[in-house]
């Protein structure tokens, strides 16, 4: 059974957070490096500050809204800031 992450990287260079989900991690942050993703394209390279993983696609989801909620934004943005 295939199992799915709720995740979100920091840009080394800018001030940015990037929340996504995936079923493979390691993967789409080496895609964000390399430059595969438009949206992230401009703030490369990234670090991997938090994942969470999920039994299905929707819990996922579920949970990626929520760290793009404004008391999402603050937790992310306070990992970033220890």
């Amino acid at each position: 059974m295939e199992t799915f992450y709720a995740y979100a990287l920091s840009s080394l260079k800018r001030n940015y957070i990037y929340v996504g989900i995936t079923s493979d991690v390691r993967r789409r942050l080496n895609e964000h490096n390399s430059g595969k993703n438009k949206t992230t394209k401009p703030y490369r390279p990234f670090v991997l500050i938090f994942e969470k993983e999920f039994e299905t696609r929707l819990e996922a989801r579920n949970y990626e809204k929520k760290l793009k909620s404004g008391s999402g934004k603050e937790f992310l943005k306070s990992l970033v800031n220890t």
